[in-house]
């Protein structure tokens, strides 16, 4: 049997760490959407955010950015905070680029704008500047296109603009918040490979939200698992998707559709997610999973040290390998 052992706060920081969030918590109206959370982001690596719809993954970005709607209440520490060298230090990729470029200027200008919000150039050096980030993500013709409004692009060329806006400046983080999802196959392939090459060629480490697993597995370093605003798993990317210790981990991969069996209706997770402020004080996830037990019921797990990454559970160790048909379930007709 592999040790267990609790994780005291403090041993949660990484003396590599280029940005440490500590005891997040990010509430409305007394409500708190991300409860706790803890994590470190690593100089030049991809550290991927998944969990279903509601789990506060597209929460904690904005936290990172400082870019919270104006009724979030927060608590807990962002070190060091970057969100006063927003576009210099760290830079967000939008999920929808029509709606993050403005549609009355012309793309070119906008990256120059990027350029001369935080660095003292002329007009013309700016715009140079803003060319060669069109160029080097890949967008065909580049100084005549900076010259075409956003509407003139397709959507695959949309996103590689928001891409180079984002990177244009060279952020020690970039933040992508799902940044392929109305995408087809290949211009997400090829979005993430422009996001991989920019932060190989930056330095720069990459917070990347996604639903994606497929992405998770090609482009990142470490997965942070989240389920009801918390923890659920931490650890290298390979490690968690290969052999997943929190149930809620076994039980997402599980119902991914390459699950399915042939002629047979999809996989899926038992259950739904609880809304924020309906928590009890037990484990969010107990009345989903099949092996919870008294304590699921009793107490919310702690993240813990468990084979090499942190996992909130408290019966990590009775998961089996493969945990798959612990939670598969055809999916009903709606």
């Amino acid at each position: 049997m592999e040790s267990e052992a609790r994780l005291p706060s403090e041993a949660l920081l990484s003396s590599e760490a280029l940005l440490s969030v500590r005891d997040l918590r990010i509430a409305f109206d007394g409500v708190e959407a991300v409860r706790g959370l803890s994590f470190d982001v690593r100089p030049c690596e991809v550290l991927a955010v998944v969990g279903e719809s509601g789990a506060g993954k597209s929460l904690t970005a904005r936290a990172l950015l400082g870019m919270l709607p104006r009724d979030a209440a927060t608590s807990g520490t962002i070190s060091p905070d970057l969100s006063a060298a927003r576009g210099r230090r760290i830079s967000l990729v939008p999920q929808d680029a029509l709606s993050a470029l403005s549609p009355v200027h012309p793309v070119g200008d906008q990256l120059a704008a990027a350029v001369r919000s935080v660095a003292r150039v002329s007009r013309a050096e700016a715009r140079s500047r803003a060319v060669a980030a069109l160029d080097r993500v890949g967008i065909p013709d580049a100084a005549r296109r900076a010259r075409a409004y956003p509407h003139e692009y397709s959507g695959g060329m949309r996103q590689r603009a928001v891409i180079a806006m984002a990177t244009v400046n060279e952020p020690d983080v970039v933040v992508a918040d799902e940044p392929t999802t109305a995408l087809d196959e290949e211009h997400r392939d090829l979005v993430l490979r422009l996001l991989a090459e920019r932060r190989e060629a930056t330095g720069a480490a990459l917070v990347l939200v996604t639903h994606d697993m497929d992405a998770v597995r090609g482009y990142a370093d470490r997965v942070l698992v989240m389920y009801a605003g918390r923890l659920s798993e931490l650890g290298p990317t390979d490690e968690v998707l290969d052999r997943p210790r929190a149930p809620y981990t076994a039980g997402l991969l599980a119902s991914l559709p390459h699950n399915a069996t042939p002629g047979r209706r999809l996989p899926a997770l038992r259950g739904t997610p609880p809304a924020p402020g309906t928590l009890p004080p037990r484990c969010a996830f107990a009345p989903r999973c099949p092996i919870a037990a008294d304590p699921c019921h009793t107490a919310e797990p702690e993240p813990r040290q468990a084979a090499g990454r942190l996992v909130a559970c408290h019966r990590w160790e009775e998961l089996p390998h493969p945990a798959a048909d612990l939670f598969l379930q055809e999916r009903r007709p709606a």
